[in-house]
């Protein structure tokens, strides 16, 4: 077996991308390349390194930068460039943008450090982290104006909610849903589309939780991952924050934010609903809307993208899932088919 065979072409190509990059931060004089290391990666093709700055240029750019390498075929960093200036025009901190390759995909950015929201939360500290997190939501929430983002359309919800008997039913579960189940699933999609949809439309960042948000001494949160920003439904990036696939909390604690939200952002004039438990009605068949697609997305990235740390994230959202489904009754035949999926799946090794 030659050597060459034990690498796939993606594997190449990876490398190929980071001799490109290195190359290119090589040009601009402001890192030592030769501290490049892993930052992070996510679930999309984006990768993220650390570099050292220059010690001629650590005052006026701090110690590090981030180079993001986004293959340009694959992720969209006009997107990433156009939404970083939204969220730093309207107050919110987000890296800044120091150096740009924009056709290759690559950008060196500011660092903002290295303890997401999700390494810090504890019981303690959650209210004023959380404090912090509404305010630069509705920082960003107050700037809203039509035909500045993509739209959150119908085709949009659906598509999303569509993952969910794709990759989790189908692909996960193994089953194949009769007519009489896909009608009742169609149904209760319809509701959750029909409710989304009515909902009064700002810019929504859309992965708005824990794993996307930096703790920061100053001007704290600092906020990542938004290139897939639209305009869309006002309770959207509330529901990622408070029903977060990654970190959940008691039901009263979501209550309390959702109405401390929901005051907030009256008083300055943001077009939520004006009666707070139709306003808990519209978070409840968001935060659903987003966990179908979770469901979905979790297992594809198994199942299609080899990375299958997200598995352990599902019973998390299904518990979510199973609960909303159970307090509307336009829901409810959401729950009687997981029960039914669940009496005939195999054993896969998650329970719900």
């Amino acid at each position: 077996m030659s050597s060459l065979s034990q690498h796939s072409p993606a594997a190449f190509d990876k490398d190929a991308r980071l001799a490109q990059l290195t190359a290119w931060l090589g040009t601009l004089d402001l890192v030592d390349v030769g501290s490049l290391r892993p930052a992070s990666a996510d679930a999309s093709f984006r990768r993220y390194f650390r570099l050292d700055v220059v010690p001629a240029l650590r005052a006026k750019l701090g110690d590090t930068l981030v180079a993001m390498d986004a293959p340009p075929e694959r992720e969209n960093v006009p997107a990433f460039i156009h939404v970083d200036g939204l969220l730093f025009d309207a107050g919110v901190t987000v890296p800044a943008i120091v150096a740009r390759k924009v056709e290759d995909g690559f950008l060196l950015l500011s660092d903002l450090g290295t303890t997401t929201y999700l390494q810090r939360l504890d019981v303690d500290n959650a209210p004023y982290m959380y404090s912090d997190a509404v305010d630069a939501l509705i920082k960003f929430q107050l700037t809203s104006q039509p035909g500045v983002l993509p739209e959150f359309d119908r085709a949009f919800v659906l598509r999303e909610m569509n993952l969910f008997p794709e990759w989790f039913i189908g692909r996960h579960l193994g089953i194949e849903m009769n007519d009489i189940q896909k009608a009742q699933l169609e149904k209760v999609f319809e509701a959750i589309t029909a409710n989304v949809l009515a909902q009064q439309q700002v810019f929504m960042h859309r992965d708005f939780h824990s794993r996307n948000l930096m703790f920061l001494d100053q001007g704290n949160p600092g906020v990542l991952d938004f290139q897939d920003a639209v305009y869309g439904p006002i309770s959207y990036d509330l529901a990622s924050l408070l029903r977060d696939a990654y970190v959940q909390w008691d039901e009263e604690f979501v209550l309390d934010w959702v109405v401390r939200y929901w005051q907030s952002a009256k008083q300055v004039g943001l077009p939520v609903n004006p009666d707070i438990d139709a306003f808990y009605r519209d978070f409840e068949y968001m935060a659903l809307q987003r966990h179908l697609k979770i469901l979905g997305i979790f297992c594809r990235l198994n199942y299609r993208d080899g990375k299958p740390h997200y598995m352990g994230d599902l019973p998390t959202v299904m518990d979510y899932v199973r609960k909303t489904a159970n307090r509307y009754t336009e829901l409810k035949p959401l729950l009687r088919l997981l029960d039914a999926f669940e009496d005939k799946a195999p054993a896969v090794g998650y329970t719900f």
